[in-house]
């Protein structure tokens, strides 16, 4: 008997059968890519350590890794097995040392990690680029231990090609709820007085509790095992890029960096080897196209979790202030009338 999802379970598990036509958009690479820009918006089905092989040197402004941790875990057909902690390390290695090439002098890589295998990404990859922080991040989701502490968080590793690089700090400030605000003569020191409230844009830490996993009720799920979220790749990409720069992810699986990029006009190539997810990666780029949105990104704003009714008042004010601008009679039809009169 077919199991009959829920109405609001929005989650991507399109299977290979009806969903033929994404997986067609797909392309190959087979021999040296002269020109990145043939290549570009496109979702590469291969293994990358063969496809990277391709890549010209110093192509890419931006690479989000996000590799297979040290676990033995099935992927749709694939499986990683487990390794020794200095196979492993020979592993990151190999795909390290394919990457550094295709960045730009001036390019950034973020490589996520859990707690185990950060302490081995954390050793190699200062052989390869300049560090220049670590993000700790609290996934919440993870199964309880009876004799341990819950695995409630991830790393991601960011580190460049060299001193000059890329940081939009202004693009990934966090909008939190003033509680109590302070004013100088009577005015806001450093919040924002709105009619939804009074908020401050603060600076981005190396610790980020404001992401949601991506969950059955979101537009964004997909049946990947290990999908990160929107909002999560969103904050590296507005950091670490410019529109129309271009932002490479190896490991693809179900298409979030892809998907991200081109929400946030930049260009992007996607490595992935399983079929499955490289259809789910197409059909999201697909939906792209006529929805923009990025939970918990509202306005150009990232904003705290537990913030929906906010994020839904700022969106609404904005529409409403849009729509009485749209109302209002141009200079001309001004000028115009004047001429008349």
């Amino acid at each position: 008997m077919t199991k009959v999802k829920s109405a609001r379970n929005k989650t991507i598990d399109t299977s290979l059968d009806d969903g033929y036509q994404y997986l067609e958009r797909c392309i190959t690479v087979n021999n040296p890519v002269n020109d990145i820009f043939s290549i570009l918006d496109k979702t590469v089905l291969g293994d990358s350590l063969e496809v990277l092989k391709y890549l010209p040197r110093e192509c890419v402004d931006l690479i989000v890794v996000d590799p297979p941790y040290n676990l033995t875990k099935k992927f749709n057909k694939n499986t990683f097995s487990r390794k020794s902690k200095l196979d492993y390390e020979s592993y990151s290695r190999k795909w390290l040392a394919m990457v550094a090439p295709i960045l730009k002098s001036n390019g950034s890589i973020y490589v996520c990690c859990d707690w185990e295998t950060s302490i081995i990404i954390g050793n190699v990859l200062g052989d390869y680029f300049k560090i220049q922080n670590r993000i700790t991040w609290q996934r919440e989701k993870g199964r309880g231990a009876k004799a341990n502490w819950k695995n409630g968080m991830e790393d991601i590793w960011f580190a460049t090609k060299g001193d000059q690089y890329t940081f939009n700090l202004d693009a990934v400030k966090t909008r939190k709820k003033v509680i109590a605000p302070y004013r100088i003569k009577g005015k806001p020191k450093d919040w924002q007085e709105t009619e939804t409230g009074n908020y401050r844009d603060t600076c981005p830490s190396n610790f980020w509790d404001d992401i949601t996993i991506p969950f059955w009720s979101m537009p964004e799920n997909t049946a990947h095992p290990t999908q990160k979220s929107e909002k999560l790749i969103a904050k590296i990409i507005l950091a670490s890029s410019n529109e129309n720069d271009i932002i490479l992810d190896p490991f693809l699986g179900s298409g979030t960096t892809s998907v991200v990029a081109k929400k946030l006009k930049r260009r992007y190539l996607g490595i992935e080897m399983d079929k499955q997810y490289c259809l789910w990666a197409e059909q999201r780029l697909e939906m792209a196209d006529t929805n923009a949105e990025i939970q918990g990104y509202v306005d150009g704003v990232f904003w705290e979790r537990n913030s929906l009714a906010e994020q839904i008042a700022v969106k609404n004010s904005t529409e409403q202030k849009v729509e009485r601008e749209a109302s209002l009679p141009s200079e001309q039809t001004i000028f115009d009338f004047l001429e008349m009169k």
